[in-house]
């Protein structure tokens, strides 16, 4: 193998780099009327080449949009693609700092550093997921003791989910749940900045006291909106955690980018940002890296 000549060809540029330049266009006035840039694959590719590699894209914007992407160009932007923080997991047993609960997959953090290649969710979802489900056996398997419920915490968690039903004069969730994605998009999202992730915080807090008075209509069984309500306490959580993780990190490096601290600090390479929730409040810290194994540092040092 020729490693020093295999190299990424020029125009398929990681998904992060292609963001930016996205979101730098839109910025700068030159974006498409909904956002985004215009992408045209039909000068480059033949209309029956594009249906046999695209079948979904294509059907898609046919039939939701009206636009032949064999014909004429489709309006792209960014979005919210993958997580790549998430659960503290063991990288030997997938467990979690919680007795008992396992984590694999994009919900748990740590195995793609800051930016995901392509294809490797599969890869990380299947040997880690291995690991979590072989590791869980063996703990149900060795646990001694008796699990002994307490009723408080049962049907105090009952109460809580049961809340919505019975609030009157609150709001539909998903009015804060569409406002919720609205701010972290403009606020939290491809280009960041210390004054945009302060007021992400604010609207956040706003966001919160308003999600603690939600109400929903009909019945427990097949509703949305009651999942919906449900969903908001921890998509509240997780937003609060990447705005402050953001605001922490004062470098750019892979998929987070902060145009008021441009450069990659090889400082900040060698931490990781942890976060916890205490007293309702989401508390960050630095935590040294694991040492990286021998054989594995070995692969990343081999010269090209």
């Amino acid at each position: 193998e020729d490693k020093k000549n295999n190299r990424r060809t020029p125009d398929l540029l990681p998904r992060d780099e292609v963001a930016r330049a996205i979101n730098s266009e839109v910025k700068a006035g030159r974006g498409s009327p909904h956002g985004g840039v215009f992408l045209d694959i039909n000068t480059r590719r033949p209309g029956d080449y594009i249906k046999k590699r695209l079948p979904s894209m294509y059907h898609q914007f046919k039939e939701l949009a009206g636009v032949d992407i064999t014909r004429e160009p489709m309006e792209v932007g960014p979005t919210c693609h993958y997580v790549m923080g998430g659960v503290r997991v063991d990288a030997d047993t997938a467990q979690s700092t919680v007795r008992g609960l396992f984590a694999a997959g994009e919900v748990a953090g740590g195995m793609h550093g800051s930016n995901r290649l392509g294809g490797n969710s599969l890869s990380d979802l299947l040997v880690f997921g291995r690991r979590a489900g072989l590791s869980a056996a063996l703990y149900s398997k060795d646990f001694g003791g008796t699990l002994v419920m307490d009723s408080g915490q049962v049907e105090q968690a009952a109460r809580q989910m049961l809340a919505p039903f019975e609030r009157t004069g609150g709001e539909n969730p998903y009015a804060i749940q569409s406002d919720l994605q609205d701010t972290m998009q403009a606020l939290v999202g491809i280009i960041r900045n210390e004054a945009d992730l302060k007021e992400a915080l604010k609207r956040l807090d706003a966001l919160k006291a308003r999600a603690a008075k939600v109400r929903v209509d009909g019945h427990r069984q097949y509703n949305p909106g009651w999942h919906t309500a449900l969903d908001l306490d921890s998509l509240l959580t997780v937003a609060e955690c990447s705005a402050v993780a953001a605001l922490e990190r004062k470098e750019s490096r892979g998929g987070h980018t902060r145009d008021d601290h441009p450069y990659t600090d090889d400082t900040w390479g060698k931490v990781n940002v942890v976060l916890r929730l205490k007293d309702g409040r989401v508390q960050v810290s630095r935590e040294p890296l694991p040492e990286m194994p021998a054989e594995l540092k070995a692969l990343f040092q081999e010269r090209k």
